[in-house]
């Protein structure tokens, strides 16, 4: 008897562990800018946001619950409306995934969207559909739609990094969300006209053939390089060095483009501790090509030969 309560109980861990969700997201809200707000609207908020993305199956995969993506979302909230519960807000974004045989976990993304307008009454459940618009409110569907695209970002580079380019089919699924995005005159961030650096421009660089090679690193740079540290270690570090000269190509071609500022918001600090292992005199035309690139972080490139 003890050995068949034994064996159900096991049966019942393993179908728990099958069926977890995708990603264990932490959610954090800032109010501090809103006044004369019950702080427990804020509270729901943050409650709501973190159910949508924890509960909700974004892929037909089965996770176990230690494979789940790490991810934080900070949502602050810079301004409210008068007369009715419209927000704005910048929304930061970070992904991480494991490294084998090691304790560290290596940054995916670091991005903060500013273009976050939404509508937001306390106890109205989220509804979201891929293919389109629920609601007859855009500004309340527009957190669910940013949300569910940077959902499938995350799930994009995670897989990227894993298998070459097999992050396709969530790519894709971004994309969906951004033809289908709400439409007001509130509403930004989804359309090609709005500027070069948005939620439209960072989905359709990863998929453009002209920023293949950005896909190509992810891949050789973790699951060749880091991941690969502890058994050959040096064959990995010229792995990842040898990505950054490709990258650099890419950049040459396709100036200030959005997608290769968007990979070293993530992955400044890593690379540079990547090119300060080599000996000081080679150093050099790394800290050029990483200078040209990521002039946000010049500094810390030129750091690494003073």
């Amino acid at each position: 008897m003890l050995k068949k309560l034994f064996s159900c109980m096991l049966a019942l861990m393993c179908y728990g562990l099958a069926g977890a969700q995708e990603l264990n997201c932490k959610v954090k809200v800032l109010s501090a800018a809103i006044l004369n707000v019950d702080k427990q609207v804020f509270k729901t908020m943050e409650k709501s946001i973190s159910d949508f993305m924890n509960t909700r199956k974004w892929t037909t995969d089965d996770y176990g619950i230690n494979e789940r993506i790490e991810v934080n979302l900070m949502l602050n909230l810079t301004s409210k409306s008068a007369d009715d519960d419209i927000y704005n807000a910048t929304l930061t974004i970070q992904s991480s995934r494991p490294v084998f045989n090691s304790s560290y976990t290596s940054p995916l993304i670091n991005y903060v969207d500013r273009d976050v307008v939404f509508r937001y009454s306390q106890f109205t459940p989220f509804q979201f559909d891929d293919n389109r618009v629920v609601g007859n409110d855009p500004l309340a569907s527009n957190l669910t739609a940013i949300l569910a695209y940077y959902a499938y970002m995350v799930l994009g580079l995670d897989y990227d990094s894993y298998a070459l380019n097999g992050g396709s089919a969530f790519y894709k699924r971004a994309q969906n969300v951004v033809n289908n995005a709400p439409e007001d005159k509130g509403v930004s961030g989804w359309k090609a006209v709005e500027g070069n650096k948005n939620r439209y421009w960072l989905v359709d660089q990863i998929q453009s053939p002209r920023f293949s090679e950005v896909r190509k690193t992810l891949y050789s740079w973790h699951r060749q390089g880091l991941d690969n540290m502890y058994a050959k270690p040096e064959e990995a570090r010229q792995m990842m060095l040898g990505s950054i000269p490709k990258l650099n190509q890419v950049n040459r071609e396709n100036p200030s483009s959005l997608l290769i500022q968007f990979f070293f918001n993530a992955k400044s600090d890593e690379v540079a501790k990547v090119v300060g292992q080599l000996q000081r005199e080679q150093r050099t035309p790394f800290v050029n090509m990483l200078s040209a690139m990521d002039v946000p972080n010049t500094t810390k490139y030129q750091a690494l030969i003073r």
